[in-house]
């Protein structure tokens, strides 16, 4: 399977999709476009980061520049689904780039509330100056003639969204991995196996070909990445929920599964960043960048 994929528009009202696999971190960013005008929103775009040098490149979000102006489409949104813990959110780069404003859900200030504590930085964190858009649950915009609406799906964070774009198409971030994978964890800060749960069945209750595209793929079984999946399949096969998994199993299993999981090797770098929309922390009187990593609270 190929790093860069495209699942076609089935139809009026059905957006096309394309996926780009970011494989140091197992990343999908997005593009969706409405195949009647070329108007488009990009998805969880990935800003490059190295934590062993703690060096940042462009290349991942380069790519979306370049399919952008190949497909001749005009980006009118940049979405990210929550503050990424894993890898850094290319949003602030892409707006400067391509004049589109970014938005996140408008839960990502309770995010910044927590974080603000952990990183010792009261006054830190101004998502409201620092994204475009703040999106409540059900609320909505467009691309082209097709409606976007953003869908509170809390539980692997206090702030994930599912976008719901057109038809047939609903970016569920890191609420759901692909059947063979299961689902994502719940133990970050403000995060809750049981509200995944309720959040998760809140997608399966999206009809049944509703095209479902996951933040993650990290290549089970070392098969070739894959990231689309409909409500249906996810329904019957899904490793942890799938087959009318109940609630009290669910739990059980992803807690005792959370407890064995590391920290992301770039969370404590990518939370100051990504709380930010992308901008790396203001720089020293010298011009020096520097990160605030807090020891000893993980």
């Amino acid at each position: 399977m190929s790093a860069v994929r495209k699942s076609p528009s089935s139809g009026p009202q059905s957006p096309d999709v394309w996926g780009f696999y970011e494989p140091d971190t197992g990343s999908i960013q997005y593009v969706a476009a409405d195949p009647n005008n070329a108007k488009a929103a990009i998805i969880d775009p990935v800003l490059n980061f190295d934590p062993a040098s703690a060096s940042t490149s462009t290349k991942a979000a380069d790519a979306i520049l370049a399919h952008v102006e190949r497909e001749k489409l005009e980006v009118q949104w940049i979405l990210d689904t929550h503050p990424h813990a894993d890898h850094f959110t290319a949003g602030a780069y892409l707006a400067g780039k391509l004049g589109a404003p970014h938005a996140i859900g408008s839960k990502a200030e309770a995010v910044a509330a927590i974080w603000r504590d952990l990183y010792h930085e009261p006054s830190g964190f101004d998502v409201h100056r620092d994204f475009d858009r703040l999106l409540d649950d059900g609320e909505t915009l467009g691309i082209g003639d097709l409606q976007v609406t953003a869908m509170l799906s809390p539980g692997h964070t206090l702030a994930s969204v599912t976008y719901r774009i057109g038809s047939d198409a609903a970016f569920v971030h890191d609420t759901l991995m692909q059947p063979d994978s299961g689902t994502a964890r719940a133990d970050f800060p403000g995060g809750s196996a049981k509200v995944l749960y309720d959040s998760i069945q809140a997608i399966f209750a999206l009809p049944e070909q509703t095209r479902l595209f996951v933040g993650h793929d990290y290549c089970a079984d070392g098969r070739e990445p894959e990231w689309e999946a409909t409500v249906g399949q996810q329904k019957r096969d899904n490793i942890h929920v799938g087959n009318g998994e109940d609630e009290e199993t669910f739990v059980r299993l992803r807690t005792e599964r959370d407890k064995t999981l590391n920290i992301p090797d770039r969370m404590l770098f990518a939370l100051q960043v990504n709380l930010r929309g992308g901008r790396l922390p203001e720089a020293e009187d010298d011009g020096s960048v520097i990160f605030r990593i807090p020891a000893n609270r993980f």
